[in-house]
Order: structure tokens, then sequence, then C-alpha cells
């Protein structure tokens, strides 16, 4: 699933190249990726016909495109979508869901939703250009300039769960996912079972300046690209899956202390650790 490198790397792209345009038409191919807007594919291409896209803004894993009525396009990549900009004449994909005509923009390009598991998808937020109200009870990411550290290192270390299952909380923290949390959890030396209310202060404050550091070298990477799926705006894949420390590294030796990476079920997923640098947590005595 993208994480949030890669949705901030297609949000970066959507805002050089198609911001400041006007939809021209909507064409939806298939009514799932649309099944959250209320009036189904019809009343979704009449909502944006017309409209112009102000802009493209990110909360956690979720995209929106601000529209000139005040309204906006709202989307989550799921497990497989793509937000793609093309020539009018490129062959249409072979899992391309909704189109949009758009004009104002450099040599005629439209915006594409391509989406093969069609996990994903798009809907109109009425009266969401500045934040779509459907996604304001997530919380901010590390890489948002109004995250609160303080705020959220004093709300970790009071839960009990395990400290992997808090970084996927997206009411406690959004953004992380899967990848960048074991990458965090490797960095800081903690196991991810380790319960929150045994995390020290300067433990979880390291842990999120990790969890930070590790997103944003991502970023300036363009994401992981472990599944071929995933592309940005351009159709590039990302390389940071070459700098991992221990997602996806079972059976390999660890890059600080020669252990090998161990690999256990987490949550319908896995999780990949050092059992060396990250020693399993001992139970609460009773």
């Amino acid at each position: 699933m993208p994480e949030l490198p890669e949705v901030e790397v297609v949000r970066a792209g959507l805002e050089r190249h198609v911001s400041g345009a006007t939809i021209a038409a909507v064409d939806v191919l298939h009514e799932r990726p649309v099944r959250r807007h209320p009036g189904g594919p019809l009343g979704f291409a009449a909502a944006l016909t017309g409209r112009r896209i102000d802009g493209a803004r990110r909360r956690g894993k979720y995209l929106w495109l601000p529209l000139d009525d005040g309204n906006a396009i709202l989307g989550h990549l799921g497990m497989s979508g793509q937000m793609l900009v093309q020539p009018v004449d490129t062959p249409a994909e072979r899992h391309l869901r909704v189109r949009f005509a758009l004009t104002g923009t450099e040599h005629g390009r439209e915006l594409r939703f391509v989406d093969q598991r069609m996990f994903g998808g798009l809907s109109v937020s009425l009266g969401g250009a500045e934040l779509p109200p459907e996604i304001a009870h997530i919380a901010r990411d590390p890489l948002d300039p109004e995250f609160d550290d303080d705020a959220f290192v004093a709300r970790l270390r009071k839960r009990t769960s395990g400290v992997k299952r808090l970084l996927l909380d997206q009411g406690l923290i959004s953004g992380v996912g899967n990848i960048y949390a074991d990458e965090a959890l490797w960095r800081a030396g903690l196991h991810g079972e380790r319960p929150g209310d045994r995390l020290t202060r300067g433990q979880a404050v390291a842990l999120l300046g990790h969890a930070r550091d590790v997103m944003t070298a991502a970023l300036a990477q363009g994401g992981t690209s472990f599944d071929a799926l995933y592309v940005n705006v351009n159709g590039e894949s990302g390389y940071f899956d070459r700098s991992l420390h221990a997602y996806g590294r079972e059976d390999e030796p660890c890059d600080r202390c020669g252990t090998t990476i161990r690999r256990v079920a987490f949550m319908n997923r896995s999780s990949y650790f050092c059992p060396r640098c990250q020693p399993v947590p001992r139970r609460r005595r009773g």
C-alpha cells in the first residue's frame, strides 16, 4: 500500500501538473471507485464538470483537490491506486477507472485514476476545499509543520498497546504505515510489542524523530517501490526500498549487529525486526 512519502510525491506532482486546470469532462469507466459519492457516477461527473482545480493537499494518506466552488475531490489510493497525468492521446491503461479531461494544462493533458484492486476511491467532499469533513478526525502526520510533538509523545506514553500498533493508529499519528513503522522501530532499537506506557520520554521522542527521518529520506527518493503498481503521476517508481534496514529483509543480516532479521505476523501483515537490537519486551508482572 502506498504510504505517506508515496502519497506526498503524488500530491506534489498533482500540485505541479493540474493546479489551475479546469475539468472539462469526467468519464467514470467503473462505478466502484466512486461508490462513496451519494450521487453515483452521473452525480460525480456532474458535480465536477466545469470546476477549476485550485491545488492539491494531503492529510495522512488521503489526497484532496480543492475546487473553485469550495468543494473538493477527495481521494485515497488504497492498495493499488494511481493518479496519472497523461497526454490525451496516450492509450488507456488496463485498469483505468476514471478519466478527467482538463483544459488549461500544457500540451492538453488529462488526469487518470487507475486502480487494479479497486480498494481506493474518489468522492466529492462538500465544503471540503480547506479540509474535507470526512477526514477531519485523522491526526496530522510527522511531516506536517503543525504536528504537535509534545502532545503526541504524551499520548503515546499513556497507551498500553504495543508501540507499533500505536504508530499505525491514524487517530494518534497519521501516515506511518507498516514499512516506515518497522524502519523507525529498527532505528530506535525498540520492539514493536513494547507498550507505549513503558517507553521513557526520551525513547518516545527519539522514535518520533526516527519516523520523521525515515519518511523524509523516502520522500527525497520518491518513496518505496516494492509493488510495481506504485508510481508517481509521471509513472516513475521510487527507490527507497534499496535503503531499508528491516522491512522485507527476513533472513538477512542486520546492518547494525549482523544478527538475522526475523519476520513475524502482525495484524494480517508482517513485522520485521532484529532480535538482538530490538529485544522482545518482558511480560508485565501480574
